[in-house]
């Protein structure tokens, strides 16, 4: 990100402030038929994404296209009610200005949502999986570009994408609650079309468990930053040419509507629970 970027990223910061007033310092990004943590949120501050400078609306069901600012069962929370993609015709940059704009506000920590197709064939649709590694077939990354030290390295080190002690954490939050929640590596394509037969057979070589649109350039733009992030992936369907059944985004909402308890504790537990480096537990 180079400092006109950086310059842009500040200016919907200070709007979001003016509009929101105190932030919280969690954050998490809802992915497709995942907006239950948004609407059961209580002392709301909304915000519609076409609102913050620079801030690309989101035109896919599914993705209500609003920041909002409020409490989780007593625990404040910044929920970004949605998402953008590259097949929208959106640039990784803008793709990854949510994850830039957490950072300009203060949070802390930042738990991404997303709904995919299961590669593995352990896992089935109603799915919980934690992402613990990931493989860019995007061919674009948000980094491209002049590179401003001050956020991060040049060349950032990718071998852990999402956080390890969020994601024990997660996990741990998960036995507790008696939730399922599987652990796993996401290819990101760029879509919009589903893949093919043979893509998901190349994909099962390549080492994928999981296949989705979205979520990879903001792991990439949260690690450069140095921000805690983690990553929980619905499984909405499987993958193709391993279900008889035709993909259809209807699939992806109604199946994510049937998890959608077990995903709201989770998020609502997990995000509780971890403390970011140097801030002490309280009571």
């Amino acid at each position: 990100m180079d400092s006109q970027t950086r310059s842009s990223v500040l200016q919907a910061a200070r709007v979001v402030q003016e509009a929101l007033g105190e932030i919280p310092d969690r954050a998490v990004v809802l992915g497709s038929g995942l907006g239950v943590v948004a609407e059961r949120m209580d002392k709301v501050r909304s915000l519609p994404f076409d609102r913050i400078p620079g801030f690309p609306p989101s035109t896919v069901p599914g993705h209500a296209g609003r920041l909002v600012a409020g409490e989780l069962e007593g625990l404040p929370l910044l929920a970004f009610a949605g998402r953008v993609h590259g097949y929208e015709g959106y640039t990784q940059e803008q793709v990854a200005l949510p994850v830039r704009l957490c950072h300009a506000l203060g949070c802390r920590v930042l738990l991404t949502t997303n709904a995919v197709g299961a590669i593995n064939r352990l896992l089935s649709p109603g799915d919980l999986v934690l992402l613990d590694d990931q493989i860019n077939l995007m061919f674009r990354n948000p980094l491209r570009g002049v590179n401003d030290p001050e956020l991060g390295p040049r060349f950032p080190d990718m071998s852990a994408p999402t956080d390890p002690a969020f994601n024990r954490l997660l996990r741990e939050t998960a036995l507790d609650l008696g939730i399922g929640l599987k652990t796993g590596v996401m290819a990101g394509l760029s879509g919009p079309s589903y893949e093919t037969p043979a893509e998901i057979r190349m994909l099962q070589r390549l080492g994928a468990d999981v296949v989705g649109m979205s979520t990879i350039p903001e792991l990439i733009a949260a690690r450069h930053l140095g921000l805690p992030v983690a990553s929980i992936s619905c499984v909405t369907n499987m993958a193709a040419g391993l279900s008889a059944q035709a993909l259809d985004h209807t699939e992806v909402t109604d199946t994510a509507a049937e998890v959608r308890e077990d995903f709201l504790r989770l998020v609502r537990e997990g995000l509780s629970r971890f403390r970011p480096s140097g801030e002490t537990a309280t009571s």
